[in-house]
Order: structure tokens, then sequence, then C-alpha cells
């Protein structure tokens, strides 16, 4: 385990306290093999509004072709405590230079079908925005 992550889930707790002032959104961006090493402790805690999981430059669960690692992937993060998964793509291929991308008609035909359906969808992080020469476009009207 990470130095580190040990006392994650203690300051989420301590931040989400801090709703009763103001609501405090906490947000987490892991990679996407599940349990992510260091962020699954704060994660289990129930207090993230938002993930967005990091489906790219992670072999085992981006798409390679097909969406059959990152489904199982995607199924195994809307299955956490996370309140609200977001699908993290990267822009184009130059932003995951170890693999992960989807064009846009494949994105919108045969991935986001899939996923949307999820109770806990929330929608689709993209990396990054200096890589993005019109996917952004491409997909909004299917996110």
């Amino acid at each position: 385990m990470h130095s580190g992550s040990s006392h994650l889930d203690r300051l989420a707790k301590s931040l989400s306290g801090r709703s009763q002032q103001s609501k405090v959104y906490l947000a987490a961006a892991p990679q996407c093999p599940y349990p992510d090493a260091h962020l699954d402790g704060a994660i289990k805690t129930g207090l993230f509004d938002y993930v967005w999981v990091q489906f790219y430059n992670n072999a085992q669960c981006h798409y390679a072709g097909n969406a059959d690692n990152l489904l199982k992937a995607w199924n195994q993060w809307t299955s956490s405590q996370a309140k609200q998964v977001f699908l993290g793509l990267p822009a184009s291929e130059a932003a995951a230079p170890s693999g992960g991308f989807i064009s846009a008609a494949v994105l919108t035909s045969q991935v986001l079908p899939k996923i949307k359906g999820s109770a806990k969808y929330g929608g689709v992080m993209l990396w990054s925005k200096y890589y993005d020469n019109g996917y952004s476009a491409a997909i909004k009207g299917s996110v």
C-alpha cells in the first residue's frame, strides 16, 4: 500500500464533514485497474461525489480493438461506493502513448450505449484539451 493511502480516507471524511457549512464536492481520478492501489480506501468511504477513472494507458482495462476489458472494468467501478463514475479517455492517440484511444464513431456506437444505462454514469472525461482536435465536439451529442 502506498505510504499516504491510509490517510486519504480520513482526509475524505474530514473534508466531507465541512459540508455542513457549505457543500464540499469530493472527486478522485484513479487508474482503471480495480481496486485502485492508492485510492481504494478513500473511495470505499462512499463520500466521493465524482470518480473520474482513467480508462487508458492500462492494457488490462482499456479499449484495445474491442471494449471487453474496458466494460469489465467499468462494471467493477460502478459497483464501487463512488456516487458517479466518469469514463476517462484520451482525446487523441497521442494523448495515450500506451493505448486506449477509442474513435468517436466506436465510442458513440459501441461503448456509450453499454455504459450510459448505469445509474452511476456521470459522463466522459477527456485528457486533455491540448490533444482535443474535434474529439469532444464529435462525442458531445452522445454523452
